[in-house]
């Protein structure tokens, strides 16, 4: 038997397999207000024979958003609605956690009041770079480029912290069982991260240590919200798109890591890069990773069955999160478990929309 659905006791979490649905966005909030509904419901409960599922990426404010009909958890409409998501989570014996966003410089004006958008420092992301804004019917859109950024100061840096800190209470009080900093992919927390979007000068820039202040001093915060075993973080060193190439983000980020094993920090989750022109992660990179963090790592990446068999094995990893085959396959780990085929997922129907392309895919385990 695969070691991928072997159970997994950690901390208070008791997951029956060692499949993860990781955070994806798919733009189906209601409007006004960016509200998760019932909808949104029916999907994470469809796919809750995953051992932990981690929603998607869900701004800490009104000014984190960087994409049309992602959800918030800073209103009370929003914790409202989560509260739906993480009830059905429940009710079908699954565990969820909330990964908590904000977009920083990958934003565009239309979500700003006209203003600009934060970030470390004033550099735009690169030209073509985009975020997708829905249609007048929310159901198409299209790339717009991103708005260049303006500077945060002291105090702007304090009060998203305290956004993040608030959202975590937030999610709490949804009914989450934890939850996931978004620290990859060219937002917020990986801007400060590197030295390609992060050229501060004061103790939020300049040296690893600073770079890395912005995260570890949110992390410091949330373990008196949530048990530090039910706290991740997403890293995406390896990914050098969107303006981010800094060849030391690994180390910068292996850094934080050393930051979150004193914490008793309980995740780290990967997002590998998974397309064809990037190398593939070195395995100096996964020993070092494993050797500095002693607790849970998922790894999320373009992985097939024997791939995530191969990274639990040699220990690499703990967990392995499968993204656009469970988008298209809510009965993902009986597939696998069974050697069947998987369903396509519908292109067209990723971002915004109905229930076409979203909760309407055939299931075999029924």
């Amino acid at each position: 038997m695969s070691n991928l659905f072997e159970p997994l006791t950690f901390g208070e979490l008791n997951l029956k397999n060692r499949i993860v649905l990781p955070p994806m966005t798919r733009c189906r909030s209601a409007q006004p207000g960016n509200v998760p509904t019932q909808l949104m419901a029916d999907y994470y409960a469809q796919r809750t024979s995953a051992g932990l599922l981690i929603a998607e990426a869900t701004q800490v404010s009104e000014d984190a958003q960087g994409y049309s009909f992602t959800p918030g958890v800073h209103s009370h409409e929003q914790v409202d609605g989560w509260k739906k998501v993480t009830q059905a989570v429940h009710d079908n014996g699954g565990q969820i956690f909330l990964q908590m966003w904000h977009t920083g410089r990958m934003s565009h004006k239309t979500f700003h009041h006209g203003e600009a958008p934060l970030a470390p420092s004033a550099i735009p992301t690169p030209k073509g770079i985009g975020v997708w804004i829905a249609n007048e019917n929310g159901i198409g859109g299209q790339e717009h480029e991103c708005t260049p950024p303006k500077e945060m100061t002291i105090d702007d840096i304090h009060r998203v912290q305290d956004d993040f800190v608030k959202a975590a209470q937030n999610a709490k009080l949804a009914g989450f069982d934890g939850v996931e900093l978004h620290g990859g992919n060219g937002y917020l927390i990986d801007q400060f991260l590197r030295k390609s979007s992060n050229q501060r000068t004061d103790e939020y820039g300049g040296s690893p240590e600073n770079r890395i202040r912005f995260v570890t001093e949110i992390l410091a915060r949330l373990v008196d919200i949530f048990p530090p075993s039910n706290i991740c973080v997403r890293f995406a060193p390896h990914n050098q798109a969107r303006g981010m190439d800094d060849p030391d983000t690994p180390e910068t980020v292996l850094l934080a890591m050393k930051k979150m094993a004193d914490l008793n920090i309980g995740f780290v989750h990967f997002a590998e890069v998974d397309w064809d022109a990037e190398p593939d992660v070195p395995e100096e990179f996964r020993a070092l990773a494993r050797a500095i963090f002693p607790n849970m790592i998922i790894v999320a990446g373009n992985y097939t069955k024997e791939r995530a068999d191969w990274v639990l094995d040699t220990g690499y990893a703990d967990l392995v999160a499968f993204g656009r085959p469970y988008i298209a396959n809510p009965d993902l780990p009986y597939r696998l478990a069974n050697n069947l085929a998987l369903n396509e997922v519908k292109s067209d129907n990723l971002y915004g929309g109905t229930d076409i392309g979203y909760t309407d895919y055939p299931r075999l385990d029924q």
